[in-house]
């Protein structure tokens, strides 16, 4: 039942889903429109809210360019990546290589969003490199969506975008609920047990049984991306030259930058215990590929050729920035939670603030700036109904990435490493989005 319902869905977005850029032309349409029908606010106040949003996510696109590139020549430096084709070569099945491509995203996923997604991406790409090579027949669009399936699992994770937000000391809601350490969000037995579900059992059995069983039924990279069969020569073009400009590309520079780097991250981890937020991660993907790749001119070339799958990012996030801006000033964020909510009791009420977070999340697919908007009024509910903030917030974490396999926003930087379009992936991803939803309404309301 499970690789039919994949074939449906599948059939439906190779036919309908349109490109991301067209995803968020379209978005901006609807949400304006929303925003006109559902809030008063006129035609020229929308356009307001939008240009105000438009440029308010120009750091989190570097941050994200970053991500993608630096992640991407970490994995291609030769000790890397001779690590991740030994296990990509593993599976013997196009159902072993799907499955194994979910787990290893969603592990990933769970400890970092960022770090997940990049190594999801580039595990599902070597895992088709591999299968090429050894003859072992699969559909490469399902692994590449097996790699993305991670985004699902990272906001109950110690990365958690609320968690840690309400976990440090001035917080915006620090006077209506305190101080919430970590152990009550990420790791508690509540958020554990539902991750665990999730990254055992449901994500990767979901691709595990998606796999077509027929040769007929599969395509391999080389119908989607043959460019990245195409042997590796970088290695062999270095420059031997004997000039001086030449030789100033040293280990030592190397060695210099990698004293400077490892000294503040001594210090970032003393000072802050396990924070591995963006910035950071950029920061150690950078100088862990600077000296895996031992020169500064040979990383370089190995961020150029990473840097052309950065377009669509660049592009597209500017969009997301405007509806963001439109759904969050006019009130669109509030009316949308408001009207769920109010429905709410206290044995239903982490279910909705999960269906409640799904829903903002397709509008504004950002954990943190969507924390920013929902998290006021799901705590002053809870606290209400008397329901552990901790479980509540778990829940919006849910929700929060739930929709990401709706969503193309965070594929964006997969879609560039990996070289398929979003269409083929967006079929699968959805039915993961569906068949979970009883696991997540099971694990959400029984869990302890």
């Amino acid at each position: 039942m499970i690789k039919q319902l994949g074939d449906i869905f599948s059939r439906f977005s190779e036919r309908y889903m349109p490109e991301p850029i067209i995803f968020a032309v379209l978005l901006t349409i609807v949400t304006f429109i929303l925003g006109l029908v559902l809030t008063g606010s006129g035609p020229l106040t929308m356009i307001e809210h939008w240009y105000e949003g438009f440029w308010n996510l120009l750091a989190f696109t570097m941050q994200m360019v970053l991500i993608l590139v630096t992640g991407h020549a970490l994995a291609t430096a030769p000790a890397v990546k001779r690590w991740i084709q030994r296990l990509a070569s593993q599976p013997s099945s196009s159902a072993q290589a799907a499955a194994l491509t979910a787990l290893v995203a969603c592990v990933f996923s769970w400890f970092n969003w960022a770090l997940g997604l990049i190594v999801g991406a580039i595990f599902a790409l070597e895992i088709g490199k591999a299968a090429y090579r050894q003859g072992v027949k699969l559909h490469y669009p399902l692994i590449v969506a097996a790699g993305y399936s991670g985004q699902m699992v990272w906001h109950m994770g110690p990365s958690s975008s609320s968690g840690l937000t309400v976990a440090t000391s001035g917080h915006f809601l620090e006077d209506v609920i305190g101080i919430i350490p970590i152990t009550e969000t990420a790791f508690s037995s509540y958020a554990i047990l539902n991750s665990l579900m999730l990254i055992a059992l449901v994500v990767p059995a979901t691709f595990y049984f998606m796999s077509p069983r027929k040769e007929s039924e599969m395509a391999g990279i080389e119908s989607y991306s043959p460019q990245f069969l195409q042997e590796d020569t970088s290695e062999n073009n270095q420059d031997n030259s004997t000039s001086i400009g030449t030789r100033l590309d040293s280990v030592w520079f190397t060695v210099i930058l990698l004293a400077l780097s490892g000294s503040y991250a001594v210090m970032h981890f003393s000072r802050n215990g396990f924070d591995l937020n963006l910035n950071i991660v950029n920061f150690l993907f950078l100088f862990l590929g600077l000296a895996l790749h031992k020169t500064p001119v040979r990383y370089m070339n190995a961020v150029t050729d990473a840097t052309k799958g950065a377009s669509g990012i660049i592009l597209q996030f500017p969009f997301y920035g405007g509806i963001m801006g439109m759904v969050t000033l006019s009130g669109l964020a509030v009316i949308f939670v408001d009207a769920m909510l109010s429905i709410a009791t206290p044995q239903t009420l982490p279910v909705i603030s999960w269906l409640a977070a799904g829903l903002l999340n397709i509008f504004v697919p950002s954990g943190g700036g969507q924390w920013a908007v929902q998290g006021p009024i799901l705590m002053e509910v809870a606290k209400e109904l008397e329901v552990s903030v901790g479980r509540i917030i778990t829940a919006f974490g849910a929700g929060d990435t739930w929709t990401n396999m709706f969503q193309p926003f965070w594929a964006l930087a997969l879609l560039g490493i990996t070289g398929v379009k979003a269409r083929h992936i967006m079929g699968y991803c959805m039915t993961l989005l569906l068949i979970a939803v009883p696991f997540y309404v099971i694990g959400l309301t029984f869990f302890p």
